[in-house]
């Protein structure tokens, strides 16, 4: 390219391309950046040569090292198996009372039992198990279907109302909706209810908790007893603890009452190993110490 004349300020020359008054310096590239380009591309060359690079179709060029990605992986899966195979073989063959009396292994079983719980629980219960509406609080200890280890395992296994044929099997009926109480019967029985839990009653609700009393022990107390603190046998909550799944406020419960209720989990059989599930029966039961 014929360059122009020298710039009087810079003293290099100019390109020869002026626009609106303004010219254009002839200045060479930095070395630094043609030495980083040299660089670069040396390195791309060498990486090439010695590295697996290349496409071939079905295949790839295997480079001078022979480095495979693929076997570095699979290298470190098999000793991650091999190292945790040390202390998953220990509980498989160990009680759940064993267990939790060892230290270590229950170092384990909150390790790797947190990350089981996010990846299949959390989504429900919460992060920390504390659940939301419609999900208990398995922090709470106000078990369904009972709370000893074995249980909570057997529960994890095979569900409430899921598909497994096993599955465990709970439903309020819609005392409502179904026509089984009138709408003055569920206004009452749902005053007695909350003030089961003692609970802050309106004048209105206090007036009705005699009939309501009536009501329970005719509908309710062949599920949650007596007393209303529940069964464990057929999955009935607990109704004097202050732990409500579908809320304890006046028209929540009227809901319940009114249209019935019928709780979902899936049963994690066919996902969970046996080790799983019992790793994630004692991990549950560690949620209750961070309340």
């Amino acid at each position: 390219m014929e360059l122009g004349e020298r710039d009087p300020v810079t003293g290099r020359h100019t390109t020869g391309h002026e626009w609106n008054g303004i010219e254009e310096l002839e200045t060479p590239v930095p070395r630094v950046v043609l030495f980083f380009l040299a660089a670069t591309t040396l390195f791309a060359i060498g990486y090439w040569i010695l590295m697996p690079a290349w496409p071939l179709g079905v295949s790839y060029t295997k480079g001078l090292l022979g480095f495979d990605q693929r076997e570095v992986v699979t290298r470190q899966v098999r000793d991650a198996a091999f190292a945790r195979a040390a202390w998953t073989d220990r509980i498989a063959r160990a009680s759940f009372e064993e267990i939790a009396a060892d230290p270590t292994l229950m170092r384990h079983v909150r390790e790797a039992g947190r990350t089981l719980f996010a990846d299949n629980c959390a989504v429900c219960h919460g992060v920390k198990g504390t659940g939301g509406p419609g999900f208990p609080n398995l922090a709470a200890g106000a078990w369904l279907w009972g709370g000893d280890p074995a249980t909570i395992a057997e529960t994890i296994r095979i569900g409430i109302n899921s598909t497994h044929e096993g599955t465990r099997v709970s439903q309020m009926m819609a005392f409502g909706r179904d026509g089984v109480l009138t709408g003055q019967q569920v206004l009452n029985v749902g005053a007695y209810v909350r003030s089961l839990s003692g609970q802050s009653l309106s004048e209105a609700e206090r007036g009705r908790l005699a009939a309501g009393k009536e009501v329970f022990a005719a509908n309710c107390v062949v599920c949650h007893g007596d007393n209303g603190k529940g069964k464990h046998d057929v999955g009935a909550p607990d109704l004097t603890d202050q732990f409500w799944i579908y809320g304890g406020d006046v028209q929540s419960v009227h809901t319940t009452i009114y249209g019935g209720r019928q709780g979902y989990m899936p049963h994690w059989q066919d996902r969970l190993s046996p080790v799983e599930t019992k790793l994630l029966t004692l991990y549950v039961l560690t949620l209750g110490d961070r309340q």
